[in-house]
């Protein structure tokens, strides 16, 4: 994905806090909470863009940087980084404010692939 930088890249798309409730057996927030939280802002990314429903259909890479802990606020950010005819690929960061502070550690990256759908759930092409 994109090289580690000292600052994210993209939009910040979505900002939620990791609870007890989601952590795994290290005490560290599940690797699949942190998949969803990018997935979600992914698809308001892809929404936005091609202003309707999408669905998702892969991730082409994901890499898992640091851990996330309780009390860290994760940010997903988003870019947009190819917009086919019925697909579009979007690039996301997940970053987490350590402490409810201001220092925070790019935590995950991926690229997330959705397909747009028409109101018949079909592929529905999305305007250049």
């Amino acid at each position: 994905m994109t090289p580690s930088t000292d600052e994210p890249v993209g939009s910040l798309t979505i900002r939620t806090l990791a609870m007890p409730a989601d952590t795994n057996p290290a005490g560290d927030i599940f690797g699949g909470w942190v998949m969803s939280q990018m997935d979600i802002a992914g698809a308001i990314a892809a929404v936005e863009r091609t202003k309707g429903r999408v669905v998702t259909v892969a991730v082409e890479a994901m890499t898992f940087i640091a851990p996330v802990k309780v009390g860290d606020i994760l940010c997903v950010y988003t870019t947009i980084e190819k917009v086919g005819n019925t697909s579009i690929t979007v690039g996301i960061e997940a970053w987490a404010r350590r402490n409810r502070l201001s220092d925070r550690v790019k935590v995950t990256d991926g690229r997330f692939v959705y397909v747009s759908l028409g109101e018949d759930g079909r592929k529905r092409p999305i305007d250049p």
